[in-house]
């Protein structure tokens, strides 16, 4: 298995990987507006892959089973011609839920370093290549990055299950709610400090 960053050509197989992945995850179905979710949930995963690629931090096993997407420390602005779409499609894909989920996001962002961070925005493996350690794998990457320059890492989940993944890889819960408005799905918001001796200090669900 080759673990390697996605390019543009890899957008059409990593988007639907995401997509596949998580149209079983609660999320998903809270998220989106029943009319059309698949098609929201695609696009929303193509633009999660877009702006990764932006920043060159989207990773995928090479036959594209596996993709985690991250955002960086102190990102760039995202360019105008993306935010354009961003702008136009967002209200499209979440319709009537978009508030919600944007408060929602805030909530979860309470438990977030102070300081720069990675964060993983999504992270997807076709089901029927699961439980063999691919989402470890792909996420290995920024996260030995991290251990090598001495940076925290930060994820936002909605189930027990990736609770436990997440702490498998060494992250730490640091906040817990639930949904706005609503309180449907609980929010776990988890850290994970760079690694004892690697360069710095104390330190979507299972693939």
């Amino acid at each position: 298995m080759t673990v390697r960053p996605a390019r543009r050509p890899d957008v059409p197989r990593t988007s639907a990987t995401l997509a596949r992945a998580w149209s079983d995850y609660r999320w998903s179905s809270w998220a989106f507006p029943e009319d059309g979710r698949a098609q929201r949930l695609h696009r929303w995963c193509e633009l999660a892959v877009l702006q990764g690629l932006d920043t060159d931090s989207v990773w995928t096993t090479d036959d594209g089973a596996s993709v985690a997407v991250w955002t960086p420390p102190s990102p760039p602005p995202v360019a105008a011609d993306l935010q354009a779409v961003l702008d136009r499609d967002l209200p499209r894909m979440l319709g009537s839920r978009q508030p919600v989920v944007l408060a929602s996001d805030r909530l979860g962002a309470l438990g977030l370093p102070d300081e720069p961070h990675w964060r993983l925005v999504s992270l997807g493996t076709l089901a029927d290549r699961r439980h063999a350690g691919l989402a470890a794998e792909v996420a290995r990457p920024v996260l030995e990055r991290c251990d090598a320059e001495g940076t925290p890492a930060a994820v936002t989940v909605h189930t027990r299950l990736a609770v436990t993944w997440a702490q498998r890889q060494g992250f730490a819960v640091t906040h817990a709610t639930r949904t706005a408005v609503d309180h449907e799905l609980p929010i776990w918001t988890l850290v994970r400090r760079p690694a004892v001796g690697s360069g710095g200090g104390e330190g979507g669900d299972e693939g």
